[in-house]
């Protein structure tokens, strides 16, 4: 094989190991007192251009149109590396082994977990289109809060 064949291939096996794209959406109880979304940008030590498009555009995304939510502590935004020890319970959790974004919703106690990394990952170099979306999104989930 050509080099440059075995170095595509190296390179696209490490992305596709890194990044974590299960479709999921769980529910789990908490303090019935509290609602709010949480936004959980979860990554590993080592990142690819995505990977930071990725927590670049979901915090633009939120600083531009839930300033006063996240003020408020109705949006909370987490960056959470899965390579950490201390992170290892919220990370399995999730079941995020590399890149990977949630909302975790949670109305009345009850967490809905909102597994957004297939969209991130097709919209994550495109602030523009990755913005209007995930701005759709979480206005939805605040809608049922």
């Amino acid at each position: 094989m050509k080099p440059i064949k075995v170095i595509s291939v190296l390179v696209l096996s490490i992305f596709l190991m890194s990044c974590n794209n299960k479709d999921k959406t769980q529910t789990t109880a908490v303090d019935e007192s509290i609602s709010k979304i949480e936004v959980l940008d979860f990554h590993s030590t080592h990142r690819c251009m995505t990977c930071n498009a990725i927590e670049a555009n979901t915090k633009y995304t939120l600083d531009r149109y839930f300033e006063k939510e996240l003020k408020e502590d109705k949006i909370t935004f987490q960056v959470i590396n899965v390579d950490k020890e201390e992170n290892e319970k919220i990370a399995e959790k999730f079941e995020a082994a590399g890149t990977a974004l949630f909302l975790n919703v949670i109305k009345n106690g009850k967490e809905t977990q909102i597994n957004l990394t297939d969209f991130a990952f097709m919209n994550g170099n495109d602030q523009e289109a990755f913005s209007k979306e995930l701005k759709s999104k979480i206005d939805t989930e605040l809608k049922t809060l």
